[in-house]
């Protein structure tokens, strides 16, 4: 299936895995930096690569509509395409469709929208989802899912969960018994809402077919962080424990930390790049806001224990004056930096779980947080 997994150390319900894909090796708990339209904003390949990125996420939705899979496919698929030699995960549109509310109509056969770019009614099933991420030739594709409402009722989420288990068992059907041979491994997507009892039901009708890994879907969707995590803790000990472990567009490094202790593995989300290009840069005791008059004449890096090429050359005021003058440098050393602190995260996180220290590790790490609403 050009997937297998190895769990190499273990702490508590964490773990320090090995994922072997086609395009490369990567050692989890790991960050995917999101590279929506085939790149990730301001960061050239080469760049990502210096900062310790080892897998990046592709958007199917977005690259379908605009350039096309046809266009991907000429060159080779994705990889040639953006010119990124390491693995590549593309979600299904999903959470996409999903976001477009009113200008979608839902069916079992699929989903029928009004593309966002042109106006056009676009047509998108599992099949489709299938095709067009086969089409980008990804490491891991992921099966066409019903991204559950927030706040849905129990009638409710258990219909949006019961389509995309049909959908998936089609989408795995497309996957390994279509006409293309798979150029990756396809993952499975946990769906049930915020009720315990449905992700359970999703799971085991999941695990009646073989998934190199499963994703855990539906989260980071308005609900509250008790209840993120009190599905986390009922579900994920119940997940294979040979198989990775994928938790959806979940992305504060709060949450990252929170969730890797109940034994998640892959992450992905647009935070640390969306939050560069507003101003808003991660430390370890917080997030930061440059737009904030106190950086004007502040002329010490962003954060001095932070050995980033953003942090080793710049100043405080010298970022805040590029952000307010809408400087595209700004942006990419904004960016530089927050990738480099979500990365080294989960280095830090990795090799506690190796010493066997994550509880003091992480202790440390939320005692060192200013709350989340506080920014500096």
């Amino acid at each position: 299936m050009n997937c297998t997994f190895e769990v190499e150390a273990r702490d508590g319900a964490a773990r320090a895995g090995q994922l072997q894909l086609a395009h490369g090796r990567v050692a989890t708990p790991a960050f995917m930096p999101v590279g929506t339209y085939g790149t990730v904003k301001a960061m050239t390949p080469e760049e990502l690569a210096g900062l310790g990125a080892q897998i990046i996420l592709g958007n199917t939705f977005h690259l379908m509509l605009r350039p096309g899979p046809e266009i991907i496919a000429r060159h080779g698929g994705l990889h040639g395409f953006m010119h990124w030699p390491g693995p590549i995960l593309t979600d299904s549109g999903g959470f996409q469709v999903f976001s477009l509310k009113s200008l979608r109509r839902l069916s079992e056969e699929g989903v029928r929208f009004r593309s966002p770019v042109d106006g056009r009614e676009v047509r998108l099933t599992p099949e489709d989802s299938i095709d067009v991420q086969l089409a980008l030739r990804s490491d891991i594709a992921m099966a066409l899912d019903d991204c559950t409402e927030y706040p849905a009722s129990e009638a409710e989420a258990r219909a949006s969960m019961e389509r995309s288990m049909r959908w998936a068992a089609r989408s795995h059907e497309r996957y390994y018994r279509g006409p293309t041979q798979p150029p990756g491994a396809l993952f499975g997507i946990v769906q049930g809402g915020m009720h315990a009892n449905l992700r359970l039901a999703s799971l085991e009708t999941l695990t009646r077919q073989d998934w190199p890994g499963l994703a855990v879907g539906g989260l980071a969707v308005g609900e509250s962080e008790e209840e993120r995590l009190g599905i986390l803790e009922s579900l994920v000990p119940l997940m294979p424990d040979d198989r990775p472990r994928y938790l959806m567009g979940v992305g504060r490094p709060e949450d990252i930390v929170a969730a890797v202790l109940r034994g998640i593995d892959l992450f992905d989300c647009v935070m640390p790049t969306r939050h560069a290009r507003n101003g808003h840069l991660f430390t370890a005791t917080g997030v930061i806001n440059i737009r904030n008059q106190v950086h004007q004449d502040d002329l010490g890096p962003l954060d001095p224990e932070c050995p980033c090429y953003t942090c080793r050359n710049y100043s405080r005021a010298y970022l805040r004056h590029l952000d307010r003058c809408n400087e595209i440098l700004g942006a990419r050393l904004n960016t530089i930096h927050n990738l480099h602190f979500y990365l080294a995260l989960m280095r830090s996180l990795r090799a506690a779980i190796v010493a066997g220290e994550l509880a003091l590790w992480a202790g440390r790490f939320f005692a060192a947080r200013r709350p989340a609403d506080a920014v500096a």
